[in-house]
């Protein structure tokens, strides 16, 4: 039988791995490039698009912090839960967009770089939905959210508790 003080402790959320190292204080010059990088990655993009490209990464990458900032910001621009919540399983939902699929399916083959490089087919389509200019800024966006998972990985970053 389980007692109030075992269901307790059973139920106390465990704590965040230690953070390995912090690239802001060791290595400050890049971290203040790559906010610039992060800050121009964006410029021409639709906020809520690139929210949902930057969360979709890191839930590929596994990176908790930026999912858990990114989620946030996301929902701040107006998107839905239920969105969110079925980013793994884009391909089998009816509520996203052509546009919005195809800069998810360029996300994946980006980030999976060795699972195929970016095929000609995903390749196409995001060409198909963005202007030649939006589709290199959605490029350089997922290169920057990339960047920024390895870092967070790396380094154990860890969200706060809520």
């Amino acid at each position: 039988m389980t007692t109030t003080n075992e269901t307790a402790a059973t139920d106390t959320p465990v704590p965040a791995p230690e953070q390995r190292i912090s690239v802001p204080q060791l290595a400050p010059d890049y971290y203040q490039a790559m906010f610039a990088v992060d800050r121009t990655s964006r410029i021409g993009l639709d906020p809520k698009l690139a929210e949902l490209v930057k969360v979709h990464a890191s839930m590929i990458n596994g990176c908790a912090f930026c999912i858990d900032m990114h989620a946030t910001d996301a929902v701040k621009n107006g998107e839905l839960d239920h969105r969110l919540l079925s980013l793994p399983a884009w391909r089998e939902t009816p509520w996203f967009t052509a546009k919005e699929r195809a800069a998810l399916a360029l996300t994946e083959s980006v980030t999976l770089l060795t699972q195929g490089h970016v095929p000609d087919a995903v390749y196409n389509e995001a060409a198909a939905r963005f202007e030649e200019a939006e589709l290199a800024q959605l490029i350089a966006l997922i290169a920057t959210i990339n960047a920024w998972n390895r870092i967070g990985v790396a380094s154990r970053l860890s969200p706060a508790a809520k």
